[in-house]
């Protein structure tokens, strides 16, 4: 049935909708439903990264130029020796991207427990690490743009919800921007 509901009554994002600033597109994803393999969630949760020293985008390297010359691309990277993190290019004249840190799930629950060998609903997906393991989403994704395999679509049912906006999580540098963004009271969401 949910599958049904994305198909019929969400359209799937556009590619323009990233050739914009990347702190509001940051914003304006919070709601959207990220769709991949019949995988399927409500994003609750992001940051925006631009050439701030917080991002790859600081210093240009073969691992980030991908944040240079495109929008509508996913840049997705290893980090800490065990997590993948899922980001979306943005802005077609300038660095930045927005990566996706947790997401409420919709469909195939049983299986994203199983790759996350955990039955916790609220632990499934409330981090960029933990909903790239629940919906298998790793490098090789890399570099591929939007809805060729992972889609985005609008949300027509979630609206007027509240959005905080903070600090980011887990940087050492440029604490002070207030890039995050979450929808408030969720339960998916990583921090509050």
């Amino acid at each position: 049935m949910k599958n049904l509901y994305l198909k019929i009554y969400n359209k799937i994002l556009k590619k323009e909708f990233f050739n914009r600033d990347t702190v509001k597109v940051a914003q304006d994803l919070l709601g959207k439903i990220l769709s991949y393999k019949n995988n399927s969630g409500i994003i609750v949760e992001t940051e925006a990264y631009k050439d701030d020293q917080a991002s790859h985008a600081f210093h240009k390297t073969n691992r980030s130029s991908l944040m240079f010359n495109s929008y509508a691309k996913f840049y997705i990277y290893f980090t800490y020796g065990n997590w993948y993190c899922l980001n979306i290019t943005t802005e077609k004249n300038k660095p930045g991207a927005v990566l996706i840190r947790a997401l409420q799930p919709l469909n195939n629950i049983r299986l994203m427990q199983k790759r996350r060998k955990t039955n916790e609903l609220y632990n499934l997906t409330n981090g960029p690490g933990k909903l790239c393991q629940a919906f298998n989403i790793d490098k090789i994704l890399n570099g591929t743009s939007l809805n060729e395999k992972i889609k985005i679509l609008d949300n027509k049912l979630l609206k007027n919800f509240k959005i905080i906006r903070t600090t980011r999580i887990g940087i050492s540098k440029a604490k002070n921007l207030k890039w995050r963004f979450y929808i408030k009271d969720n339960k998916f969401v990583s921090k509050k």
